[in-house]
């Protein structure tokens, strides 16, 4: 790459994956307050803001955009709609629109929640979208907009995303297996557990082969671990793991429950597997099934944790 990188959303599970795992000279790293989880100084990129992205891209130069930034709340969503599309879309837009006038890459990350979670069968990049909440809404014009925008970029939709920290359904899990002797988790909602660094390894893979002539069709790619389970096979496998490694001293009752006893002021996809056939083919890279990601994320907690 020739010429700084800059990632947004430093802070998050997969922007800390990025700065851990990613050898990238120049590494520019952004965060909403100007300040990383470690305590060191970042830049300052508020999405919230979308008008106030050029004038930092203007300073940076960036030759590549790492979008890991991202409003995920997807409850809140529902009450604060204007927030989600300024930080999903309107910045979003603002990006390609930046990097399609400065001849700059743009990497983002986009979701399962596009799609209506009808489908039986992996959904494709091709598949009509059908969002069903704000959440769904926002992520899905932001594809648009980057796409509208001419900038060369590429859009990995992903699902069910984790990391050894910051909050996801992992870190739940394990916390309240610690603090209760029985759990209820829903079972009727099947997706692909996904590991940000999963996610990180395939966009490193995709952009030693972006050289290679790609398409408009080809610019929207599934990213997601291979495999599929429920919220409650992926809660018993990681607490079964935890107990196994001695993290947990007992193993708490899982209860299989379903999607209406436990509503939620957001509809969630039943349906969130991903096909990620072209990933795997176009970028000559395989993805194994979920559960090795996981035994690799669970070894890499410290014991202490």
């Amino acid at each position: 790459m020739s010429g700084p990188v800059l990632l947004l959303g430093a802070n998050g599970q997969l922007g800390r994956t990025w700065r851990l795992q990613a050898d990238l000279d120049e590494l520019v790293c952004a965060s909403r307050d100007g300040r990383l989880d470690d305590g060191s100084a970042a830049e300052i990129a508020d999405l919230t803001l979308p008008e106030s992205l050029p004038s930092l891209l203007d300073r940076i130069r960036p030759a590549l955009i790492i979008n890991a930034a991202a409003y995920t709340a997807v409850d809140q969503a529902e009450r604060e709609e204007a927030l989600a599309m300024a930080v999903n879309a309107r910045a979003v837009g603002a990006l390609g629109q930046w990097a399609a006038t400065n001849h700059a890459r743009i990497i983002h990350y986009s979701t399962d929640y596009v799609f209506d979670g009808q489908a039986s069968r992996p959904y494709r990049e091709t598949d009509a979208t059908g969002p069903l909440g704000v959440y769904g809404r926002s992520k899905l014009a932001g594809e648009q907009a980057l796409t509208a925008s001419g900038a060369d970029h590429l859009i990995f939709r992903t699902a069910w995303v984790y990391a050894p920290w910051g909050r996801n359904f992992l870190n739940t899990m394990l916390r309240l297996a610690a603090e209760r002797d029985e759990l209820k988790v829903v079972a009727d909602q099947i997706g692909s557990p996904t590991s940000t660094w999963r996610i990180v390894d395939a966009s490193l893979q995709a952009l030693r082969h972006w050289p290679n002539a790609l398409s408009l069709q080809d610019r929207i790619l599934h990213l997601t671990a291979s495999g599929q389970t429920s919220w409650h096979g992926f809660a018993q496998a990681l607490i079964e793991q935890a107990h196994r490694q001695g993290r947990l001293s007992r193993l708490p009752r899982i209860e299989a429950i379903t999607t209406e006893q436990f509503p939620t002021p957001a509809r969630r996809p039943a349906w969130s597997v991903l096909d990620n056939t072209a990933l795997q083919q176009r970028f000559r890279y395989n993805i194994d099934d979920w559960r090795h990601d996981l035994d690799q994320v669970m070894a890499s907690i410290p014991s202490s944790s």
